[in-house]
């Protein structure tokens, strides 16, 4: 692997990374679906506290996958990149062939 390629997938695997938490994937899948929102709005739903969401969302944001902005005291957080939202539909197609898969290994039996 040459050196600038080796770049490219560092930066992929950063992404990925970024994104192998089940708080982070819940964050930016509920940005995409409504849009901006502030840490205030995600406490709750997640059942965190709000240093564990800034701190989610700080990840998020080196990554380059969310952008905020500061409002006041409140700082509203956005989907940087919404083609993300495809990437993650592509996962769950994965989801669902390998559930497929494991149903046609058992032979359609239910237990």
């Amino acid at each position: 692997m040459q050196a600038e390629e080796r770049k490219l997938y560092e930066a992929r695997a950063k992404i990925f990374k970024a994104l192998g938490h089940p708080t982070r994937l819940w964050i930016t899948d509920h940005l995409g679906r409504f849009g901006e929102s502030c840490v205030c709005d995600l406490v709750e739903p997640l059942g965190a506290d709000f240093s564990t969401v800034s701190k989610h969302l700080s990840v998020l944001k080196e990554a380059g996958i969310v952008a905020d902005e500061k409002r006041g005291k409140k700082v509203y957080y956005r989907l940087k990149v919404p083609c993300l939202l495809n990437f993650m539909s592509c996962v769950e197609d994965v989801i669902e062939n390998g559930v497929r898969e494991q149903v046609a290994l058992l032979g359609g039996r239910s237990f």
